[in-house]
């Protein structure tokens, strides 16, 4: 093996011991969501779609693909170019691999942290990036070539950024290394960080008859159906990031009480998840591991709002080209 394996091996090694750590916090990372790569010459090793960044020492979960063939597309203008995965990989590059090649860094990191997205789901947002990092800002998109485009503009215009915010959806950033990378994350976690309301204490309701529900095992959760703030939010403001769209659908299913659900449910309404307010939210059996990591960021975004926030949510047109994506249906099809 020569230097310049051993230094690839290393950058690996660094990158995947990173990912399983910012992956075991929910506050960063919610099931499959989120990516990272890497690039040597001109192969990028980019994070396998529907893959959990939190399994990276335990599991293959980065593909290589053709940088080389990535760049010669973006400089001819062809953001719909498909990432060619190499090595006989048979799993799939992530959706928004063309992003990670946009970066020229080395190192590239794409979270949904709870810490940012309280901010980029504001009307209002005004990022407090450290002025060691430069940063700019793009306005939300379809993750895939439509996101690829206007990150392509932006940094046509400010290529020096490290940091780039994108409007209800997440942050990416740069580095030479992991260590890098590190330390913007851990700048902007800091001086982005808002106190969460606290808890309302539960009122000891129950609902008499859940049919095939059950009550979701999470504290937080509970609280978007038990405290009146969050309900009345997750009832106007429900579509805040596209992850939390593609696993939980568009709209909440929201009950004034637990009579209102049990009368739903004899006219054949949907009983997947449920909000009954003041007694709790409750879900299917099968409902999994990566929905409730959804449905957990979604109360940690909105813990964190001032009660005067105007939130901005996606619109019906987004909406509908989320649901109706067979990239994110295989996702779906991975999840558990």
């Amino acid at each position: 093996m020569n230097a310049r394996d051993d230094k690839q091996d290393g950058l690996r090694a660094a990158v995947s011991s990173y990912c399983a750590r910012v992956g075991a916090d929910p506050l960063l990372v919610q099931g499959a969501g989120g990516n990272a790569s890497w690039k040597n010459g001109d192969t990028m090793w980019v994070k396998a779609s529907g893959t959990w960044l939190g399994e990276a020492q335990r599991a293959d979960i980065f593909v290589p693909v053709d940088l080389a063939h990535l760049r010669a597309a973006i400089a001819a203008g062809d953001l719909d170019v498909v990432p060619r995965a190499l090595a006989g990989s048979s799993l799939r590059p992530s959706i928004e691999t063309l992003m990670h090649a946009l970066m020229p860094q080395s190192v590239v990191l794409h979270l949904h942290a709870v810490e940012v997205l309280a901010h980029l789901v504001r009307a209002d947002f005004a990022a407090p990036a450290p002025a060691s990092a430069p940063w700019c800002w793009v306005d939300y998109h379809k993750p895939g070539a439509a996101l690829a485009g206007a990150i392509a503009a932006r940094l046509r215009e400010q290529p020096e950024a490290q940091i780039v915010f994108l409007q209800n959806h997440g942050v990416v950033i740069g580095g030479a290394d992991v260590g890098e990378v590190e330390a913007i994350l851990a700048s902007l976690l800091a001086c982005m960080r808002t106190e969460p309301l606290a808890p309302v204490a539960p009122a000891g309701a129950e609902a008499s008859t859940m049919a095939t529900l059950t009550t979701i095992p999470d504290e937080g959760i509970q609280q978007l159906a038990l405290d009146p703030r969050l309900y009345k939010r997750l009832r106007k403001e429900w579509a805040l990031c596209p992850d939390h769209v593609v696993f939980l659908g568009a709209e909440a299913a929201c009950y004034a009480d637990a009579d209102s659900f049990v009368a739903a449910q004899t006219i054949g309404a949907d009983a997947r998840l449920a909000f009954i307010a003041g007694v709790g939210v409750y879900a299917a059996k099968d409902f999994g591991a990566a929905r409730t990591a959804q449905l957990r960021c979604y109360y940690d975004i909105l813990v964190r709002q001032p009660s005067d926030a105007v939130l901005t949510t996606l619109s019906m047109p987004q909406l509908a080209e989320l649901l109706d994506w067979d990239a994110e249906r295989y996702r779906l099809a991975m999840a558990r």
